[in-house]
């Protein structure tokens, strides 16, 4: 076993518990398991930047880990909201075109990566500039452009294909879970 590995293992041994009862304490048993791994996958990555005690340092990763994943799931939760609001609106004033255009870019959407769908999201549902949406994915704002560019492609793309025409709306919970 190399020193790095003896060091991270200590650590682990040392401090799995204490990061494990932190983040129960904060978010409950469901998500503890996932964030924890998260937490010691960082603190292997950057072993160096692990200070002695490491403790501390975990649980402000493991913070942060806790942070981004609840900030994540309230983005899907938005996401679904919308598109079940898009979807599923009133349907006294929609007429059959409507109806049906909606789906196609569901179900165009639905095939785009998570990627090109935060992309199109940002400009098209948010209103940003390609320079403020490349602030929140961290990128320059040509390569922004760029990934708007072909997230825009696909998109039209998967809106000409054809797709399996389903003989009722799918539910959303269907379509994004």
């Amino acid at each position: 076993m190399t020193d790095d590995e003896q060091r991270f293992t200590d650590v682990y041994d040392r401090c799995r518990q204490r990061v494990w009862a932190y983040v129960v304490s904060r978010a409950g048993r469901q998500v503890a398991d996932e964030v924890v791994s998260e937490t010691f996958a960082i603190a292997w990555r950057r072993l160096d930047d692990v200070p002695e005690p490491a403790l501390p340092w975990l649980l402000g990763v493991a913070r942060n880990v806790l942070r981004d994943s609840i900030r994540a799931e309230a983005r899907r939760e938005a996401l679904r909201a919308e598109l079940h609001a898009w979807t599923e609106g009133d349907t006294a004033d929609r007429v059959a075109d409507q109806v049906a255009d909606r789906f196609a870019v569901l179900r165009a959407l639905a095939e785009l990566t998570d990627e090109d769908r935060e992309v199109l999201v940002l400009v098209a549902w948010q209103g940003l500039a390609p320079r403020e949406a490349a602030g929140v994915v961290g990128c320059s704002p040509a390569a922004f452009r760029v990934r708007l560019h072909r997230a825009r492609k696909r998109l039209a793309r998967a809106m000409e294909s054809p797709g399996p025409a389903p003989a009722r709306m799918p539910s959303l919970t269907e379509e994004w879970s």
